[in-house]
């Protein structure tokens, strides 16, 4: 019985995909967390916080910086975060303007 406001509607549902959980999707992806198909869709807002609590724990290994991610992983951040940020682009995405604009 999940209402549409505690569920994550997921990745490609998400308004133009670089919101706050998006990010936990893509961060999710780099890290092996999830799968690369996966775009949460329909996990509930408890889910999506135990994803990024096991997000945050990958990156604090890592300093929170993509410059101290090994090469291989950095390389999968760059790519992942590259064709998210042109599929953003693509859905009205507006890097100068905030979330709530």
């Amino acid at each position: 019985m999940n209402t549409s406001a505690s569920v994550y509607p997921g990745l490609h549902a998400d308004r133009h995909g670089l919101t706050q959980l998006g990010r936990i999707v893509l961060d999710a992806r780099v890290f092996g967390l999830i799968p690369d198909a996966e775009d949460c869709a329909g996990w509930s807002l408890g889910r999506m916080q135990e994803l990024a609590q096991r997000v945050e724990q990958a990156w604090d290994r890592h300093g929170g910086l993509p410059s101290r991610l090994p090469a291989e992983l950095l390389e999968r951040h760059r790519a992942i975060y590259e064709q998210a940020i042109e599929q953003a682009r693509a859905r009205g995405w507006d890097p100068e303007l905030a979330d709530d604009e």
